[in-house]
């Protein structure tokens, strides 16, 4: 099953990591070191566990847009952590 439920593709061939086993302490640490952008989404869906709704709202972003973003940072995230190569 999807992660996301909406039509999104993403531009690189990386896979987002299961983060679900990593510490809230090494998974904000990585969220300081994304670009901006990539730092909100991760904090507020992946630390805060808000909505993609609640987040894209609070952002005045689009939920496709919020996906990569979640997306790509969740890859960063992956590669600082050494969850993926």
């Amino acid at each position: 099953m999807a992660e996301y439920d909406l039509d999104v593709t993403f531009e690189d061939d990386d896979v987002a990591p299961d983060l679900s086993g990593v510490s809230e302490a090494d998974l904000i640490s990585a969220i300081s070191g994304l670009p901006k952008n990539q730092a909100d989404v991760a904090q507020l869906v992946l630390v805060e566990k808000r909505t993609f709704s609640d987040v894209s709202q609070r952002l005045a972003i689009r939920q496709p847009e919020l996906v990569r973003l979640l997306h790509r940072a969740k890859v960063q995230i992956g590669k600082t952590l050494g969850v993926i190569a």
